[in-house]
């Protein structure tokens, strides 16, 4: 019977590469395969690489159903981040430097979102009580963070991006904002800025209580007056900030320096204050901090200082993973110190 006939011709559907597949392809026993590709660490590095590579060409993909009943793993990483952070500078470098770290390794990653107004800790429960992931990264973390007190209290492993009040019990990355902050108050003392507005983070978060610790000692050392822009912080909408910085400047026409958390909050400060006349560098310097190269190209006068999120992506991803499988080893900690260059 031909096509044209009316009936499909039959083709035949080659078999689903298996673990067997693997094992006959590289001349390796089926458990070592099997091994190899949830990397344990007693199967050396190169056979790791090999039979990754034999599985990736012929298109293998392990049951995950079938490991989860074997191993009581998921082998997933979930990232649990709010929808209204800076996505266009952290939290997008954020996931994709986790994604590329966790290439190459048993785990897949997950990103779980919650959003404006809804409890933080909602999908925190969820990846626990449906047992969806074998470890969780999240950030804005507060210094009494119930998400992280919630996690320590069950054993559940998990990795975040800062430090809470017990970051001597639990794995994190962090950027130190007290050195940032306090660098930020020096290079603007020095070229004679001495009457700064601040653009702080939410206050409830650790990282905005250490930047106002680094501006405060700062602010002592070089006798500069450094004002807490109101009612506004560095994560609001920008049409909210630009009202807040043009209210600060009549209110304080001295102003010559800005200190800014966020690349929006940076933005929105930049367009505020060349709305009454003044320019980025000749009569207010605009110190912040970045992800991506971009404040720069937006106005060439910023002064802005580069933080690695790839880097804490990376570390985030491999702490998760340590805290997953090795839960008896110290949980991993690492903190990115920011240098004064100029």
């Amino acid at each position: 019977m031909s096509v044209l006939d009316g009936e499909e011709p039959h083709v035949a559907v080659p078999p689903k590469p298996t673990l067997k597949t693997i094992s006959h392809l590289s001349g390796l026993a089926v458990p070592t395969v099997s091994r190899a590709l949830n990397d344990a660490p007693d199967i050396g590095a190169e056979t790791k690489r090999l039979v990754r590579k034999i599985a990736e060409e012929i298109g293998y993909v392990p049951n995950r159903a079938g490991v989860r009943l074997r191993t009581g793993r998921t082998n997933v990483i979930s990232l649990a981040l709010s929808t209204e952070h800076d996505v266009m500078n952290h939290t997008a470098r954020l996931i994709a430097s986790v994604a590329g770290t966790l290439r190459g390794t048993p785990y897949h990653l997950n990103i779980t979102p919650y959003f404006p107004g809804e409890d933080p800790m909602k999908p925190i429960r969820y990846i626990v009580e449906t047992g969806s992931a074998d470890a969780v990264i999240f950030n804005q973390i507060e210094p009494e963070d119930p998400r992280v007190a919630w996690l320590m209290e069950r054993g559940f492993p998990f990795a975040t991006h800062g430090r809470s009040m017990w970051s001597d019990r639990h794995a994190w990355f962090d950027f130190d904002n007290t050195v940032w902050g306090a660098i930020g108050v020096h290079r603007l003392a020095r070229a004679g800025r001495r009457e700064v507005m601040l653009i702080a983070p939410p206050h409830a978060q650790n990282y905005a209580q250490n930047i106002l610790v680094g501006v405060e000692a700062a602010r002592a050392e070089t006798g500069t007056t450094v004002r807490l822009l109101d009612g506004v912080h560095s994560d609001a909408a920008g049409a909210e900030v630009q009202v807040a910085v043009r209210a600060h400047l009549a209110a304080y026409p001295q102003t010559n320096g800005i200190i800014c958390s966020s690349t929006s909050s940076t933005m929105a400060a930049v367009v505020a204050l060349e709305s009454t006349g003044r320019q980025v560098a000749k009569d207010i310097d605009v110190y912040a901090k970045e992800a991506i190269p971009f404040l720069t190209l937006f106005r060439p006068g910023i002064i802005a200082m580069h933080e690695d999120v790839s880097r804490a992506g990376e570390f985030l991803a491999r702490a998760a993973i340590r805290a997953a499988r090795e839960p008896a080893l110290p949980p991993m900690q690492g903190l990115d110190v920011p240098q004064d260059a100029a």
